[in-house]
């Protein structure tokens, strides 16, 4: 933690102690007084900028971590990584390095071998991908940077059930809702009744993502000294997590994957309630989820970031905030108790839209991710300007799997 984020973390814990202690005034009268009123809207208002800063700090060192030392020239085609005894992973992470860099051609000789065994052959049997242009499997390290950034973009994949499947072949998925069945009271020398559990079935396909195309300079590959394999990844995540996200928050399910949205509809705001969301509304939305799951441990609401800023301004019957800020980093803010998972794929307030959920997503949302993305090098296609090409591919698919798990806020129609 930089000694900035650690001063913000803590004048942000101070700016809400401070609130806490105005509301606990109005409690002991009743009513804040006027001073009391305009003392406290200045805090809220210093609680958003440091929040925001917090954000902006903590996505900040996030990108150092991912981007690597500023001039540090290390990697994994690095002359130091270059020793006798490496794996043949490392072998491999060394020769991608080197080939988003320099092409084929810089890939070492002794490398080109186990390189090569990495080629995807499906993409070559199905379309141009070749050696030429340049279609390899990425390496794990790679991947998991496009891993990460695509939770930082769309929480929800932070929050769901994903499997990985090593191949794209459409999956049968089994399931399951038995929370309307219990058991019961035996009585002596009495015959036990059965009571079978109810299996359903869905599939699980594999939709193509991909980042589009993102065009580097040959004097950004040759020269740079930053990890260009990270910054690729990086790009290459925050393209892909931005159109994953939209489809698990409201896919459709039909040509996509199904989204979040698909599940049912726990509570509907009052007429007017069309861009709003009112105290009474969450707590019913909260009880429309079976007590098994709100126990479990693993509730929590999803939203977009502007239904979060509508909920930051509701109070209880006492005043107080029903929004509880993280105060230190890495911990996320709650409402009612529990966390909160902001994902701007969540619909907006509007009429009719779907636009908070509350549940247990890892229960309720199963997304099947394909193993081993691809990265395609485009060398000779933007050559007269001196740029190299590179796009990444995704495959995945998602399916709501228990759908007692969650339920949804609907905003009023009018």
């Amino acid at each position: 933690m930089t000694a900035r984020l650690r001063k913000l973390l803590e004048e942000r814990a101070n700016v809400w102690s401070g609130m806490t202690e105005i509301m606990a005034r109005a409690k002991d009268h009743d009513a804040l007084s006027a001073e009391d009123r305009s003392a406290y809207d200045a805090a809220e208002v210093r609680l958003d900028e440091l929040t925001s800063e917090i954000e902006r700090e903590e996505r900040h060192i996030e990108n150092e971590r991912r981007l690597g030392d500023l001039g540090s020239g290390a990697g994994p085609d690095a002359p130091e990584s270059r020793g006798g005894d490496i794996t043949d992973e490392q072998r491999y992470e060394r020769a991608f390095s080197a080939w988003m860099r320099r092409g084929n051609e810089g890939v070492l000789p002794e490398d080109r071998a186990i390189f090569q065994a990495g080629f995807d052959a499906e993409l070559r049997a199905q379309s141009s991908g070749t050696a030429a242009t340049g279609g390899y499997t990425v390496p794990q390290g790679f991947w998991n940077k496009v891993t990460e950034t695509m939770k930082a973009y769309g929480g929800l994949l932070a929050v769901a059930n994903v499997i990985t499947t090593d191949t794209g072949n459409t999956l049968p998925w089994p399931t399951m809702d038995d929370t309307a069945n219990i058991g019961a009271i035996l009585a002596e020398n009495t015959q036990i009744s059965g009571q079978d559990i109810a299996f359903g079935q869905n599939s699980l396909g594999a939709f193509t993502y991909t980042s589009k195309l993102i065009l580097a300079s040959l004097q950004f590959l040759q020269d740079t000294a930053i990890d260009a394999e990270g910054f690729i990844g990086r790009q290459v995540g925050i393209r892909i997590g931005r159109a994953v996200a939209a489809h698990l928050a409201s896919g459709t399910g039909t040509g996509q994957p199904q989204g979040v949205t698909n599940f049912t509809t726990g509570k509907t705001g009052l007429a007017g309630q069309t861009t709003s969301i009112i105290l009474d509304d969450l707590i019913d939305l909260e009880h429309s989820v079976d007590p098994a799951y709100r126990q479990s441990g693993n509730c929590r609401w999803a939203m977009a970031d502007g239904s979060v800023k509508v909920i930051r301004k509701l109070k209880d019957t006492q005043g107080r905030p029903l929004w509880e800020p993280s105060l230190q980093r890495g911990a996320a803010s709650t409402l009612n108790g529990y966390e909160v998972v902001v994902d701007n794929g969540m619909p907006a307030m509007a009429a009719n839209a779907k636009s908070v959920a509350f549940g247990d997503f890892g229960s309720g949302l199963v997304v099947r991710q394909v193993t081993g993305g691809q990265l395609l090098r485009l060398t000779e296609r933007y050559a007269d300007y001196l740029q190299v090409g590179f796009f990444g591919f995704l495959r995945l698919d998602a399916r709501i799997d228990d759908a007692a798990a969650v339920r949804l806020y609907a905003n009023s129609a009018t």
